[in-house]
């Protein structure tokens, strides 16, 4: 294991690993719930000699603040399906489409990569109970690896979540708290909660693992595709932070000299949870309140909002958003078209795709990835409104 600091996004501050720190002290003391909060961390290394001679979970281990695999859950997280396809709406395609099948994990989305590495690190620093506040795929997921790892979980979900969501967190045995609000308030409750009872707090962007557990995905796809990367990306984004993983580990590799240059990186957002892309270039910042039936990326206040804007701006990285229609449109094209059944916000990726292939064309003979972050088990609720809404 590599030695690791923190960084702020924010003011660029570093300090040592000799404490946990969720954010930075200086840039975070004036936080509040209505605005995206400033000292976000960044957690930093020394990159290993070498790295090209090293798989990827020699790399991951490097580029972890683990010290031992066995600190791990037992339960296999990552190494997804990489599928391609030539075909779409019987047409031969003119470039190579990529879906990252990430409902393959084991609570059947994206963010069992999260938690899997904030279950280990807990273990290794005597952390025995973790708390989330979640929408319900990160609740779910924390749950899930928690019971595999012998940890108590407590997840606090608004008392809209979706019921498998919520079934899911009570199955894992974790302690399920509904909260008569939306997730935003479910979050603060959370930090409370920790800094009263001294429990690791999983929450999405205020504990940086978060994001060093997302950029995985990104040394997969780089090792599934034999050391290469594909040209285009297309993320589904709420708070961002699954879209900063990516990014940050496509740096990794191409700081490492494993890559010569950074995909161009899609952030997708519902038109009613698009509180990121329609601020990028805002310099007085406006959140209204989110409404959109991918429920997974229905966010008030997006809590990586700066490093998500950080990256798009240094790597050129492009957004849109897309309408409840256009989402369901597009579960439904991935499941007829590819047997891939996908909750609404892992749709909305795709959704962005057909939306940007449409407005400015795909270039020829380059790669295309969309990353399919979740099951559409996890909200049938919204996925049986199908015919409702496509009408």
């Amino acid at each position: 294991m590599s030695n690791y600091w923190f960084e702020c996004v924010n003011c660029g501050k570093t300090w040592d690993s000799s404490e946990w720190r969720y954010l930075c002290p200086n840039c975070s003391k004036d936080n509040s719930p209505d605005k995206p909060p400033k000292g976000v961390l960044w957690i930093r290394y020394i990159f290993p000699e070498n790295p090209s001679q090293l798989d990827v979970d020699e790399l991951l281990f490097h580029l972890w603040p683990i010290k031992s695999q066995d600190s791990f859950p037992i339960l296999r997280v990552g190494n997804t399906p990489l599928y391609s396809f030539s075909y779409f709406e019987n047409e031969k395609l003119d470039f190579q489409l990529l879906i990252k099948d990430d409902s393959q994990n084991p609570s059947y989305s994206f963010k069992d990569r999260a938690s899997y590495l904030v279950s280990a690190f807990a273990k290794e620093n005597n952390w025995n109970t973790i708390v989330a506040a979640s929408t319900g795929n990160a609740g779910s997921s924390l749950a899930a690896m928690c019971a595999a790892n012998h940890q108590k979980a407590v997840i606090l979900l608004p008392h809209t979540s979706p019921k498998a969501k919520l079934i899911q967190v009570q199955m894992y045995g974790a302690e399920l708290i509904k909260i008569k609000g939306n997730y935003d308030d479910a979050y603060e409750e959370s930090l409370s909660l920790s800094k009263k009872n001294n429990w690791f707090n999983r929450n999405t962007a205020y504990n940086p693992l978060t994001i060093e557990g997302k950029k995985s995905v990104s040394y997969e796809v780089y090792d599934q595709l034999k050391g290469e990367c594909p040209q285009m990306i297309f993320v589904p984004v709420g708070d961002g932070v699954i879209i900063s993983g990516v990014y940050k580990g496509f740096e990794d590799l191409l700081q490492m000299g494993l890559i010569k240059e950074m995909p161009t990186i899609v952030a997708v957002q519902a038109q009613g949870s698009a509180n990121i892309i329609r601020n990028i270039k805002n310099s007085i910042l406006e959140f209204p309140k989110a409404s959109t039936i991918a429920d997974s990326i229905a966010v008030d206040v997006p809590r990586n909002f700066y490093m998500v804007v950080h990256y798009l701006k240094k790597y050129n990285g492009k957004s849109i958003a897309v309408t409840d229609k256009q989402i369901m449109e597009a579960a439904f094209n991935m499941s007829t078209a590819f047997g891939l059944f996908a909750e609404p916000a892992s749709a909305a990726a795709f959704a962005g795709f057909i939306h940007w292939s449409k407005e400015n064309g795909i270039p020829k003979d380059i790669k295309v990835l969309i990353l399919h972050t979740g099951s559409g088990l996890k909200d049938v609720e919204a996925i049986g409104q199908i015919k409702n809404v496509l009408q």
